[in-house]
């Protein structure tokens, strides 16, 4: 028993012995220097004056790019896929063909239609000749009134009857026309849904193309915000992924709050800078007020440790002063604490050195 408690003691000792060697008990510490850095001459030190300036306050709202200009290109038919001339990604000009379906049938049903039409001219070209005829007769009062009635009755007939069949020619036409797909304009493809073989049905997707050149962003921004906002109105747009910062213009206000999150959908348009897809990430910078901030050379400061320090003139002499900072704003730097408006700091920390 003894000897258990013995070993324990031991245990516990070489313990307190590790934490208090970890602690730096047995490490010679630094000496003291009186509390502060000693004070140096200015010299010919480069100086810069603490600056109160007024700066426009933003705000983000959070959005998604999207494409100012994007169809879903469905199809119109019940018909076999047979060729498929694109992959997404791919960008296509306007006319292109994109798709095309089986079109036997349909080509089939168009000479029928043209059969048809030969056939109503020729019919309407007959009574044509037979109307001429009889009223030459009926000039000459050798025909009967009956029979003049006859005769413009059946001309009328196959006129109707040959237009009713040219359009149903151009419908023939139209129809078979649905079977090869074409870009309705110049742009990407974003998702292919089909490929040779599948069976097409009328209203199925078969893929979707936007407008790489017309993009917008489309934010949520919250009611109070909102009523700053108008259509036409001038606003920034930060794209994170890129490092990019452009202009915009309001195009649309949707006039409709989400009840989830009570705010507005917002879209801005604007010149559409390279390397710029539908679905990235984006920023609206809305202006707010003005505010006053503290300004100073981002150069003034030095980093140590996890403390920001500037050389400050006091009389002739620099004295070394820890502040606060906040945002950027170019080569300045706002200072939240530590300076007053109009005091004096080394512009390049790295003189002072």
């Amino acid at each position: 028993m003894w000897r258990k408690l013995t070993l324990g003691v031991v245990f516990s000792a070489i313990v307190v012995v590790l934490l208090l060697w970890l602690a730096g008990v047995f490490e010679d510490k630094v000496a003291a220097e009186g509390g502060h850095v000693a004070a140096r001459k200015v010299g010919d030190a480069p100086l810069a004056t603490v600056r109160l300036e007024s700066v426009p306050r933003v705000e983000a709202a959070v959005g998604s790019v999207r494409a100012v200009r994007e169809t879903a290109i469905a199809s119109k038919l019940l018909a076999k896929v047979v060729e498929v001339n694109v992959i997404a990604g791919q960008s296509v000009k306007a006319g292109d063909v994109l798709v095309r379906l089986d079109d036997a049938d349909l080509k089939a049903r168009l000479e029928q239609a043209l059969a048809q039409a030969d056939a109503a001219r020729a019919a309407r070209d007959q009574a044509k000749i037979e109307y001429d005829r009889v009223k030459r007769l009926m000039e000459q009062q050798a025909a009967a009134q009956i029979e003049w009635e006859r005769v413009q009755t059946a001309l009328k007939s196959a006129e109707a009857e040959l237009q009713r069949a040219n359009e149903a020619v151009e419908e023939a036409r139209t129809v078979l026309g649905y079977a090869t797909i074409k870009a309705p304009f110049d742009g990407i493809v974003v998702d292919k849904r089909v490929n040779v073989g599948d069976t097409a049905t009328p209203g199925q997707v078969l893929l979707t193309l936007y407008d790489p050149k017309r993009m917008q962003l489309v934010a949520s921004v919250r009611e109070s915000l909102a009523q700053r906002l108008a259509v036409g109105q001038e606003l920034g747009v930060r794209i994170d992924a890129l490092d990019l910062t452009c202009g915009g213009a309001i195009s649309e206000i949707v006039p409709e709050a989400q009840s989830a999150s009570r705010s507005f959908l917002v879209k801005v348009t604007g010149p559409c800078p390279p390397g710029v897809f539908a679905g990235m990430f984006g920023r609206l910078l809305i202006p707010l007020d003005a505010e006053e901030v503290l300004l100073i050379p981002a150069s003034a400061v030095r980093r140590i440790g996890q403390l920001d320090i500037v050389d400050v003139v006091e009389g002739d002499v620099l004295r070394r002063r820890v502040v606060q900072l906040g945002r950027r704003f170019g080569d300045d730097v706002e200072v939240l604490s530590g300076l007053r408006a109009g005091e004096r700091v080394v512009a390049d920390a790295q003189h002072s050195m």
